[in-house]
């Protein structure tokens, strides 16, 4: 799965609230430039999101990546709308996971990118979560 494609669900999370927090849209292009995506790309992506690829298309390494970046940009703000959750659960649900997958996460999850979180703990736990 492309970084794109990955960056343009971001961009609907982060957009969902009405409100593109400086946090957010920082996260988004950082993500964006360690993976070699211009500003000019992402602000395409921005303004025309990708849909998100058929699953039959998304590696469990990829569906991970999907949520560990979209619970992180929904906390990036300290600020996180019953809105916000219920797309990262829809979310969660059409990469085939039970929606406490989000919750479970969050729990785990650093709003602060510069602090790590054991990934390989929170890939289990997101293994524990599939249908």
């Amino acid at each position: 799965m492309s970084i794109k494609s990955k960056l343009s669900v971001l961009v609907q999370l982060a957009n969902i609230d009405g409100d593109f927090a400086g946090e957010e849209k920082d996260l988004i292009y950082m993500i964006a430039k360690a993976n070699g995506i211009s500003e000019d790309e992402v602000n395409n992506m921005i303004e025309n999101p990708e849909p998100l690829p058929p699953l039959s298309t998304i590696s469990d390494d990829d569906k991970f990546e999907y949520l560990y970046h979209l619970v992180q940009l929904m906390k990036i703000d300290s600020q996180v709308y019953l809105s916000e959750i219920k797309y990262c659960e829809e979310l969660a649900e059409k990469l085939g996971f039970r929606k406490n997958v989000i919750s479970d996460l969050s729990a785990k999850i650093y709003s602060d990118p510069s602090i790590t979180s054991n990934v390989e703990s929170l890939k289990r736990a997101v293994q524990k979560h599939q249908y």
